[in-house]
């Protein structure tokens, strides 16, 4: 279906409910609004700069002996190997009233739900910082002599469906209906992706092929240097089918699409983490169905809560709190060093004043695009790798439902539910809050809706300056030609806005990270919580700065940004 007819078919769904029928006076109001970041306050740091002068004095003088510039992922696991290596002594300044970053819970009419990441995948051997968390938390256990994850915690089944030709159907790549066509381009790209696997290792996190390697691979960099919709095309993969998930697939890890994310992110989605398999590959040892079956549930395990990665995060910050390690509602004005070790100034909402810390060192887990401007004198690598990436801004809608939604035909209601083509822009489904429920009885929940919108031009304009309606309608109008009660069982919408949600990875990205990541600080050996020793993972920094955040790999995902932070609070503390 062409998108002006699902645009018809959307608003002819909601008009049969009366959705569109303002004057109709029997139709449910669906309340809502913004909530869970504050844009206003975002725009501290562009403010008090402007006005400069007494704007930026300090009120008042704090001393430790580090300093965690931001509270997101990255901030988060500096703090917890600042602990780990025996350091107390720090503080961390976060933007926002709760820390998290990309990874924050929230809820809606007192039900959990994501405001961002809402999943994260059983790490493999690459992330051992990451498994060795798990493993602190009790998600990860050695079972007669083989790993096993926490069953409450592994996404339940059924996992993911698509909405395809009018119908929902198990799993996210197209199937029902298509040709032998396109089951061969699905079987090529299979073939490309395991080539590609062999001439060069992906790792997941990235810079661990850094570490290990101590170069970057020479097959990677020539993906590197293409965007995936030039590489498919060499490749002759132009089947729509195919194209339409890899696209889905870059939106939804990169906030991108084909023409714009780096051939070697793209196939990284996949290289690094289970593979691309497609369906029907025979091994002459099972039907099909049965092996696509145990393969799937191998290899697309995923690590899930009511309130996503908020979770876990919420985990991280625990102990802060407790400790009065964490402050919050602190925009970081200004990072510098000097002869009496690092300044840093942060802008305390909740006081309307300026406070300065003064430590021996500084992790700086902040975007790039702010430690460019707030790190005075920014060093030249900072300055080269803010002028190169650039940042997809997202939209996360989290609808409260008061009973279970009447579907079309197909496959069962399941955690993931994405629309094939979805009209709205950048749109990628919805996750189910109350997947994890043991309970079986129907009762209401918050289906947690996706927008990518690194694609759409003014994108970031239009979140900071349009009504939270201007978002509402078309998401309503797309969703009800899957679920035709979906606006009689919507009770409210609340919209989080994130103006640069993620980093891009756009060609290029690879060659000029991967060679800030080999000139990188390193240290000692670090000891994991286990007791467990285990090299370093390199890390930016300049005179007493270490720069840890998920965009000095280029894009954002959980295991990036643990690591990055990990490795950088490990180095402080052994400093």
């Amino acid at each position: 279906m062409q998108r002006r007819g699902f645009l018809r078919a959307g608003a002819a769904a909601l008009a049969s409910t009366g959705w569109l029928s303002a004057c109709d006076p029997a139709v449910r109001t669906l309340d809502g609004g913004f909530t869970g970041i504050d844009i206003e306050r975002g725009h501290a740091l562009r403010d008090r700069l402007e006005r400069g002068g007494a704007a930026l004095a300090p009120a008042v003088v704090r001393r430790t002996r580090v300093v965690i510039a931001g509270g997101g992922i990255a901030g988060l696991s500096a703090a917890r190997a600042l602990r780990l290596g025996g350091v107390q002594d720090f503080a961390v300044l976060e933007l926002e009233d709760t820390p998290g970053g990309n990874s924050r819970g929230g809820a809606v009419n007192g039900i959990a739900c994501p405001l961002g990441a809402h999943y994260l995948p059983t790490p493999g051997d690459d992330a051992r910082e990451v498994q060795d968390y798990l493993e602190e938390l009790g998600l990860r256990k050695r079972v007669h002599g083989r790993w096993q994850y926490d069953e409450m915690a592994l996404c339940h089944s059924p996992q993911e469906r698509l909405f395809f030709n009018g119908h929902w159907q198990e799993g996210l790549l197209p199937m029902a209906g298509v040709g032998a066509a396109t089951l061969a381009q699905y079987r090529r790209f299979s073939a490309l992706v395991t080539q590609a696997s062999r001439a060069a290792p992906f790792t997941m996190p990235a810079m661990k092929a850094w570490t290990h390697g101590r170069t970057v691979a020479g097959e990677h960099l020539a993906l590197d240097a293409v965007t995936m919709h030039a590489w498919l095309t060499h490749n002759g993969l132009d089947d729509a089918h195919l194209r339409w998930y890899l696209d889905y697939c870059c939106r939804d890890d990169f906030g991108a699409g084909l023409a714009r994310v780096s051939a070697w992110a793209a196939i990284a989605y996949f290289a690094s983490r289970h593979g691309f398999h497609a369906p029907t590959e025979a091994d002459g040892s099972k039907d099909d169905a049965e092996r696509d079956s145990e393969r799937d549930t191998e290899r697309d395990s995923v690590l899930t809560w009511p309130q996503g990665n908020g979770w876990l995060s919420q985990q991280l910050a625990a102990p802060l709190n407790a400790a009065g390690q964490l402050h919050t509602g602190a925009s970081v004005l200004r990072i510098a060093s000097t002869r009496h070790g690092v300044e840093v100034d942060a802008y305390i909402a909740s006081t309307d004043r300026v406070e300065r810390w003064v430590a021996q060192r500084c992790i700086v887990a902040l975007p790039l695009f702010v430690a460019s401007r707030v790190v005075q004198p920014a060093p030249d690598f900072l300055q080269q790798a803010a002028r190169h990436v650039r940042w997809a801004p997202w939209l996360v809608a989290n609808i409260h439902i008061d009973a279970p939604l009447h579907d079309r035909e197909g496959a069962a209601p399941s955690w993931d539910n994405v629309l094939y083509a979805d009209a709205v822009a950048g749109g990628l489904g919805y996750v189910d809050a109350g997947h994890q429920r043991l309970d079986p009885r129907p009762a209401p929940t918050v289906l947690s809706y996706y927008q990518a919108l690194g694609d759409m031009p003014d994108a970031r304009r239009l979140l900071a300056e349009q009504p939270w309606t201007h978002w509402r309608d078309p998401i309503m109008a797309s969703l009800s030609l899957a679920h035709p009660d979906m606006a009689e069982r919507a009770t409210r919408m609340e919209i989080t806005r994130y103006g640069h949600a993620m980093a891009i990875p756009l060609p290029g990205t690879l060659a000029l990270l991967g060679r800030m990541g080999l000139s990188a600080v390193s240290a000692q050996p670090v000891v994991l919580s286990n007791g467990e020793r285990m090299a370093l993972t390199p890390t930016p920094g300049a005179d007493r700065l270490l720069f840890a955040h998920a965009d000095w790999s280029g894009y954002s995902v959980f295991e990036e940004a643990f690591t990055r932070g990990f490795a950088a609070g490990a180095l402080a503390a052994s400093g």
